[in-house]
């Protein structure tokens, strides 16, 4: 359920354990990890700084910050061009030389079911609201804690919807960023892939290069990249929190027995099998997650959200959620591991396709943590890896430099040259293999 959904719209179930998960949550000893009990004193010390700007300490700003995610649709209207963009992405949904056909013709009969999903969890996608709120949120604490990169200003740049890449990058060039400004692209995938971030980051390169070309005047934005950061320990206690108090909605004497179902967005095997870093990315976090949680409770990770008869990813979260109730599971916490806030996989897929279900089946104890949404945990996070990456000095990770053992894209190639050229004084053929 969203994060400030109203008491009285709260189903009965879960207005008749509040009692009990508050109790419990009182009594209960608190385990934060050090991240977080040091990350907490440093808030409540700089809570009263004023924000600081450009004119009065800064040295290196401005400095924007751009969000990078697929989006998704904020209107009914929306929900066609959403799926068109998506379907023609080769990186994400590959169809082979019948992409330009198979992909307008899926997107168009997928279009009036998607349309009803979203109808159902309000009408549109709530990720642009989390994202710009996130963004803004994470650049006033780095008001705060990096003076000498200040103003910090958000942008936020969906693959598949507003606002676009070409949207954003408008922006940034009307606001002066043209001329040797500082920009990071900041990937809202914690995990990488060249399904997700890459093809993010294609879409960046080839707008770079469309509106400002290769050697632009004043000497074009000035690039650095976060490309993944699946174990912050940020992330990881802010995914920690939501599944303790989720857990504690549980009476005591079943609490360890909750079986934790990791569900991440799933991709075709094709990309898999060529050596995409994202099912080990994945599970380190979900290790991460499990050693601060001290393995104490059972656990899967899984997959969801597979389209088309192609071999993707599994096991299914679906399938296993289903398999699971039938052996006799009747407690089980669904946790969006892969996600950074609510949209139609979570409201949708899990709240009212996957517990719907198990719930039907005798499943009544399946339920879903909390997405990081407006987490504070999560923002602290987010603030503390781009400082991290602001003071380092990084214009990028070294895993960006290594292609996935079967790449063959040249437009794959060519951005990562783009973006690892600035990273060392060697050649970018040097760089990228």
């Amino acid at each position: 359920m969203a994060l400030g959904a109203p008491l009285n719209r709260l189903p009965k179930q879960t207005l008749s354990s509040l009692p009990s998960a508050i109790s419990t949550l009182r009594s209960r000893p608190l385990n934060p990890s050090p991240w977080y009990q040091h990350t907490l004193s440093r808030s409540l010390a700089t809570a009263v700084a004023p924000p600081v700007t450009q004119s009065s300490t800064s040295r290196h700003g401005p400095t924007a910050l751009v969000f990078m995610n697929m989006g998704g649709p904020s209107t009914l209207p929306e929900v066609g061009p959403f799926l068109s963009r998506l379907f023609a992405d080769a990186d994400l949904i590959p169809l082979g030389r019948l992409q330009s056909y198979l992909g307008p013709l899926i997107s168009r009969r997928r279009t009036p079911k998607i349309q009803n999903q979203y109808a159902a969890i309000g009408g549109g996608s709530p990720i642009r609201k989390w994202s710009e709120y996130q963004s803004e949120e994470m650049c006033k604490l780095l008001d705060e804690r990096c003076p000498e990169s200040a103003p910090h200003k958000p942008y936020v740049a969906f693959r598949y919807a507003d606002p676009l890449t070409e949207e954003m990058y408008t922006r940034l060039l009307e606001d002066g960023f043209g001329k040797q400004g500082r920009a990071v692209a900041f990937t809202q995938y914690p995990q990488y892939s060249c399904s997700t971030t890459g093809s993010s980051l294609n879409e960046l390169w080839k707008w770079r290069m469309r509106l400002e070309g290769k050697e632009p005047e004043g000497g074009g934005v000035k690039w650095s990249v976060i490309d993944r950061w699946p174990t912050h320990p940020g992330l990881v206690e802010a995914f920690a929190q939501n599944i303790e108090a989720q857990l504690a909605t549980y009476p005591e004497e079943v609490r360890r027995d909750v079986l934790l179902i990791f569900s991440a967005h799933s991709l075709p095997m094709s990309v898999v099998n060529r050596g995409d870093t994202y099912p080990a990315e994945v599970a380190a976090t979900v290790h991460a997650v499990l050693t601060r949680l001290r393995f104490q409770n059972p656990y899967r990770l899984c997959w969801q959200s597979q389209v088309g008869p192609s071999a993707w990813l599994g096991a299914q979260t679906s399938d296993t959620v289903a398999s699971y109730v039938q052996k006799g599971h009747k407690d089980m916490i669904l946790i969006p591991i892969a996600f950074t806030s609510d949209h139609i996989e979570t409201l949708f897929e899990l709240d009212q396709e996957v517990i719907h279900e198990a719930h039907k089946e005798g499943g009544t104890g399946v339920k879903r943590a909390e997405s990081l949404n407006g987490s504070r945990v999560f923002i602290e996070a987010l603030a503390d890896v781009a400082r991290a990456h602001l003071e380092g000095g990084e214009i990028c990770s070294r895993q960006m430099g290594i292609r996935c053992q079967g790449c063959k894209s040249e437009r794959c190639l060519e951005q990562k040259r783009f973006f690892m050229g600035a990273r060392t004084g060697r050649g970018v053929e040097e760089v990228v293999r």
